[in-house]
């Protein structure tokens, strides 16, 4: 049984360590202090929303972050920004509760669509993606601002 629901204050320890794993995966350095901040903004919920998944037992297994933007030819959308499940309820239709509260949420707010980005290589997110999302071939570039 997964109970999915907005973060709470109390589930900062537990974020973290789902963060920091969602981080790694995708082998992005973030200083402490930006876990701190992205928490606080989180607990905000003005720009970045967060969402999680307890076990029964209240154990935080699964983290989304979503925000909505504007486009240009279209109502807002919602981009779904970070999703990362703990290994062991892998498999277990965490990941996809997860992506149905966001959907029933962007849903609410009336957003013309819902969408995210992942790497080639996350072959096993992409299987779940497939199930629930249509790909639609578009690649990400990113063009360096800093210098």
């Amino acid at each position: 049984m997964i109970t999915i629901g907005s973060l709470r204050p109390e589930d900062r320890a537990g974020w973290e360590e789902l963060a920091r794993g969602y981080k790694a995966f995708y082998r992005t350095e973030v200083p402490d202090e930006g876990y701190e901040e992205m928490w606080h903004r989180l607990l905000d919920g003005e720009e970045v929303y967060g969402v999680g998944a307890w076990t029964a037992d209240g154990k935080l297994v699964g983290i989304t972050h979503y925000l909505f933007h504007v486009a240009g030819w279209t109502a807002d959308v919602c981009y779904l920004q970070d999703l990362f499940v703990d290994e062991a309820v892998r498999g277990q239709g965490v990941a996809r509760a997860l992506i149905e509260h966001v959907a029933g949420v962007a849903r609410e707010r009336g957003a013309a669509r819902l969408y995210w980005t992942t790497q080639e290589h996350n072959t096993t997110a992409r299987a779940l993606y497939d199930k629930v999302a249509a790909f639609n071939g578009f690649l990400r570039y990113d063009y360096p601002l800093a210098r």
